[in-house]
This record gives C-alpha cells, sequence and structure tokens, in this order.
C-alpha cells in the first residue's frame, strides 16, 4: 500500500468529523447489493488470480508481496486519499462480501471496520490479530520510563514472536487501561514480519490450490524484514543520543524496539495541537538531550514542528510513517523507504 503519503488522523472521529448515516436508505442500498452479488460470489479474476481487498497500503504491501502473481490487489484507499478520511461507498462495501480475501488493520480506518462488518466476506485477514498490539503516549515521560523504555526495546526478536503467537487473534488481550492502542505496528520490522506470516496462512487458508506459494512467500517475506530489522540495531549503535523528535507519536513501536525514545509534539492524535506548557517541556527535552532534529512528515504541514526548529536553531529532516506511497517518498516500496528512514535516524541521533 501504491497510494498515497499521508498522515496520521485520530482513531476515534471527533464529533461532527463525519457526515451522519443515511438511515434506512443506505441501509436497504447495501442489502440490496449484497444481495445481488452475493449469488454470483467467485472469488477470481478473469485470468483466475483470487481478489485480494487491502485497506492501505501496508496491508496493500503485504498481499502484493505474499500474493505474487496468484492475487489482484486491490486498494480501498485510493492515491490522494489520507487514509482515515476514507469513506466507502454501499457498492465497496458490496465487493467486500466478494472478495477472496479482505486484509485489513483493525481500529486504523473505522469506515472499514464498519464495512467489514457489514459485507460479512468468507475469509479476513485482521493484521492485528498477528502480532501485539500495544498504547504509545506522546509527549514526555519520566527518566525511570524512558530507561526501562529502552531496554525493553533490546528484547530479542524470538521472544517477541513467541509473545506474539500467545496474544494473537485476541483483540481483547489488546487491553492495555484506558488509553487507545498504538496502530502504527507496521514501522517495527519484527512486528510486521509476523503480521507478513499470518496474512500468509490466510492466503493459504481462502487459496489452497496456491497454498505452498504463499507459505514461500510469506517466509521470504518475513526475512526481508528480519533483515531489515538487523539493519537497524546495528546502524543505530553507537549513537550519541536517544531521544528524536516528531510531529505526532507514530513511531513508539520502532522506538521501543530499537531502544530510543520519541517525543512528540502532538500524540497519537496530530490533529490535537501541543499545549503551551508541554512545548516549554520540549524546549527543555532538546536541550537536556543533545536533540539537534525535528522530524516532519511527507507532505503535511509542518506548524509547530517547524516552529519548534526555528526556535531552537534546530535542522528539520523527513522520517516518513509508510502509511503511503507518493513521488515525495524516499523510496519506492516499504522497504526502500524504511532504509531512508533508517539514515535519517542515524543522522539525528549521531550514530557512527
Amino acid at each position: 500500500m501504491s497510494v498515497m503519503n499521508a498522515r496520521s488522523r485520530p482513531l476515534i472521529p471527533r464529533s461532527g468529523s463525519r457526515r451522519p448515516a443515511r438511515g434506512a436508505l443506505a441501509g436497504a442500498l447495501i442489502a440490496g447489493l449484497l444481495a445481488l452479488t452475493a449469488c454470483g460470489t467467485g472469488t477470481a479474476e478473469e485470468d483466475g488470480r483470487m481478489t485480494v481487498v487491502a485497506s492501505f497500503y501496508p496491508m496493500e504491501f503485504l498481499a502484493e508481496e505474499i500474493g505474487g502473481e496468484h492475487v489482484s490487489v486491490s486498494p480501498l484507499t485510493k492515491p490522494g486519499v489520507e487514509p482515515h478520511d476514507l469513506e466507502i461507498s454501499p457498492r465497496q462495501t458490496a465487493e467486500l462480501g466478494e472478495a477472496g480475501l479482505v486484509v485489513y488493520l483493525k481500529g486504523f480506518q473505522p469506515a472499514v471496520d464498519r464495512a467489514v462488518e457489514q459485507s460479512g466476506p468468507e475469509h479476513v485477514a485482521e493484521a492485528g490479530s498477528y502480532t501485539e498490539l500495544v498504547e504509545h503516549g506522546g509527549g514526555h515521560e519520566e527518566e525511570g520510563h524512558r530507561e526501562e523504555s529502552g531496554e525493553h526495546g533490546e528484547v530479542e526478536a524470538g521472544h517477541e514472536e513467541e509473545h506474539g503467537e500467545e496474544h494473537g487473534g485476541e483483540h481483547e488481550g489488546h487491553e492495555h487501561g484506558e488509553g487507545a492502542l498504538d496502530p502504527h505496528v507496521w514501522l517495527d520490522p519484527v512486528k510486521y514480519a509476523e503480521m507478513a506470516e499470518g496474512v500468509g496462512k490466510a492466503l493459504a487458508e481462502a487459496d489452497p490450490d496456491h497454498a505452498a506459494d504463499y507459505r514461500e512467500n510469506a517466509g521470504e517475506l518475513a526475512g526481508k524484514l528480519r533483515d531489515l530489522d538487523a539493519d537497524f540495531r546495528a546502524g543505530l549503535k553507537d549513537r550519541r543520543t536517544d531521544t528524536f523528535v516528531t510531529t505526532h507519536a507514530a513511531f513508539g513501536y520502532l522506538a521501543e524496539r530499537y531502544g530510543l525514545h520519541e517525543e512528540s509534539i502532538a500524540g497519537l492524535d496530530p490533529e490535537s495541537g501541543p499545549s503551551g506548557a508541554h512545548l516549554r517541556e520540549l524546549h527543555t527535552v532538546v536541550e537536556e538531550d543533545g536533540v539537534g532534529t525535528v522530524f516532519l512528515e511527507p507532505g503535511a504541514d509542518g506548524g509547530a514542528a517547524e516552529s519548534l526548529a526555528a526556535d531552537l536553531k534546530l535542522r528539520t529532516d523527513v522520517l516518513d510513517p509508510v502509511e503511503g506511497v507518493s513521488d515525495g517518498s524516499r523510496g519506492e516500496d516499504y522497504l526502500e523507504i524504511m532504509r531512508a528512514n533508517l539514515q535519517a535516524l542515524r543522522k539525528a541521533l549521531g550514530a557512527r
């Protein structure tokens, strides 16, 4: 998922941020379309490939890499549409019910969650069920917690895989207090590898005739992602500081994996502007932790991040949350963009 280059939006819509449903008329329209298409539900294109619907770019990337020549991948989030702005038509909802497999991440796009529930596709790969989602906050944390977080970031990949198997499939097990789960799990290559293996199994169940190919492709992609993890571990050694500053808290999983500390101007919701007190706190963190760079997101309004950089005479650079790919992306796919992220982090953190 190739789609667009986007900022994250709030996980839960604010009051009035979605147009109201059109009541019985919309329901009848969807029901009618589902009824019309159900009798002709075939999971293959004319060329024999299975139709896979992917919610946004990270899911599209998994489906294309693992499905290979056996699938035709249709992304719900088209180029130029931010993932959280996605609105799904009755016809798209009906198409979800016809798909051979739907690949999505529950909790990231509420419109997709509703459409999947309403359309009832036979085969669904909910990528978050193949690993563990946790809460990540934005803003300054106490020093003790930061050290604990950094230590946790050095956990071996094998332990994470085992932990993911214990928690996979049960979103109830992902609840941590009253906060929202951080959905940006694909930014941790090890967790993304777990998701790849899960999607491979889902493809094999949906299309048993090509199960061996799906398992092989999933294994190859998981291997590439673990190589990426090794590159991050090696590339971020001997760094001058652990702290990096971002526009909003999209990189919690990446920070946790590699023992880093993300300081964000906004939290998981990039639309919630920082308070004056938080900005003053960031000034202190920047000075104490030797931060020299403020990271922006590609194509996004710098706003408070650029103001902070100007006030403290810091440089700016781009750290891409890889929610989409555009002409402005520093790479043509997930792996290339993540390696560009690694180089940006190395420079910002003073890694030798």
